[in-house]
C-alpha cells in the first residue's frame, strides 16, 4: 500500500480549505452562533457547488465515488475552520450509507445538497442541524432506518458550542425504511470522520497557542520562551502528529473493508479524541485568564474539540471497544 495522499486528494482538500478559510472567519462563527440556525448562509451552497456535499455518493448517483480516505483531508480543514454544516453526517456517514442499502431517492437528492441528512446512533445521540434536515438516518434497536424528519418531535438540546444546534428525536416504533447495511461499518465512518476532525481543530489550537505565547511578553521576553510553556505545546503537538497518520490508517481500513477495521478506527478515534483534549488544555492554560473568556477567539476552537473528543465514542469508549474486539 502507498501510505501517502495522492495529489488529487491533496489538491482537493486545499480548495476546500481555502474555502472555509475564507467563509468561516471567527466573526462570521460568532454571527451564525447567534442566528437561529447555527449556520453560515450561504455556506452549504458553496461546498455543494465544490462537490463536497455529494463527493461521497456514486458516479451514477451524480457524485464522485470518494471513499474515507479521499474524505480525510477534507474532514481535517472542516475541523479546523469549524465549519457549521453536517458534512460528518451528511458526507461521510449517510450518503455512502443509503448507497449501501439501495435508497436512490434519498441518495440523489442529498447529492444535489436540495435535502439534508441527519444522522443520530447511540454515540452520538443527537441529531445536528435536526430542523434543517430533510431526512434522518438512525440507528435504532440495531437497525439503521431512513425517514423523513417531516412528523417527528425534534427536541432542542443545549450545547456548549453554539453553532452545533443538537437536537432529541425518538422516531416511534415501525418509522421509516430499514436498510440492508452493516451496522459496525456505518458506525466506523462517523467515527473516522469524527477522529479526523478532532486532528484539524487539535492542529489550529496548537497554532494559535503558539502565535499567541510568541506575542504575548512577561517579564521582558515572550512567554513562549519559557521551558514550561514549551513543553506543553510540544506534547500537544506531538499528540496531534501521532494521530494523524492513525487516522488516515483508519479510514484506509474503512474503504478498503479491512479484517481488523473497527479495531483500527477505535485506536484512530481514542487517539485523535485524547489529542485534541490535550491541545485544548494546553491552550487554556497558555492562553491564561483571557482563554476563559467567550470573548476570546481560541473559546470558538476549544468548545468544538471538546465536542468532538466525545462524539462517535469518546476515547474511553473506544478502548473498550478494543478490549472487546482483542477479547480481553
Amino acid at each position: 500500500m502507498h501510505f501517502a495522499f495522492t495529489e488529487d486528494q491533496k489538491t482537493f482538500a486545499a480548495t476546500i480549505d481555502d474555502l472555509l478559510s475564507n467563509e468561516c472567519s471567527p466573526a462570521a462563527l460568532r454571527l451564525a452562533a447567534a442566528s437561529d440556525t447555527g449556520r453560515i448562509p450561504g455556506l452549504w451552497e458553496k461546498l455543494v457547488t465544490m462537490g463536497l456535499v455529494g463527493s461521497t455518493a456514486p458516479e451514477s448517483a451524480g457524485g464522485l465515488g470518494f471513499d474515507a480516505v479521499d474524505l480525510v483531508g477534507m474532514m481535517e480543514a472542516a475541523g479546523r475552520h469549524l465549519a457549521p454544516e453536517p458534512l460528518l453526517e451528511h458526507v461521510a456517514v449517510a450518503l455512502p450509507t443509503l448507497a449501501d442499502g439501495g435508497a436512490s431517492e434519498v441518495v440523489k437528492a442529498a447529492t444535489a445538497g436540495s435535502d439534508m441528512v441527519a444522522v443520530v446512533h447511540p454515540q452520538a445521540p443527537l441529531a445536528l442541524y435536526g430542523t434543517e434536515a430533510t431526512w434522518l438516518l438512525a440507528e435504532l434497536s440495531g437497525e439503521w432506518r431512513v425517514g423523513k424528519t417531516e412528523g417527528l418531535t425534534l427536541v432542542h438540546q443545549p450545547a456548549l458550542d453554539l453553532t452545533r444546534r443538537l437536537f432529541a428525536v425518538n422516531p416511534p416504533p415501525g418509522w421509516g425504511e430499514v436498510l440492508d447495511v452493516e451496522s459496525d461499518l456505518v458506525f466506523d465512518r462517523g467515527a473516522v470522520a469524527a477522529a479526523a476532525q478532532a486532528v484539524g481543530i487539535g492542529r489550529r489550537l496548537v497554532e494559535m497557542t503558539v502565535e499567541y505565547v510568541s506575542e504575548r511578553h512577561q517579564f521582558g521576553k515572550p512567554v513562549g520562551t519559557y521551558q514550561a510553556v514549551k513543553h506543553h505545546l510540544a506534547n500537544a503537538a506531538m499528540a496531534v502528529e501521532f494521530a494523524a497518520p492513525m487516522v488516515t490508517w483508519a479510514a484506509w481500513c474503512v474503504a478498503n473493508d479491512a479484517p481488523d477495521r473497527s479495531r483500527e478506527v477505535s485506536a484512530a478515534k481514542a487517539m485523535a479524541s485524547d489529542a485534541v483534549e490535550l491541545a485544548a488544555r494546553h491552550a487554556l492554560q497558555c492562553h491564561g485568564a483571557i482563554g476563559y473568556t467567550q470573548e476570546h477567539n481560541v473559546q470558538l476552537w476549544l468548545t468544538r474539540g471538546w465536542a468532538l473528543a466525545s462524539s462517535w465514542g469518546d476515547a474511553a469508549w473506544h478502548r473498550t471497544r478494543i478490549a472487546t474486539l482483542l477479547g480481553i
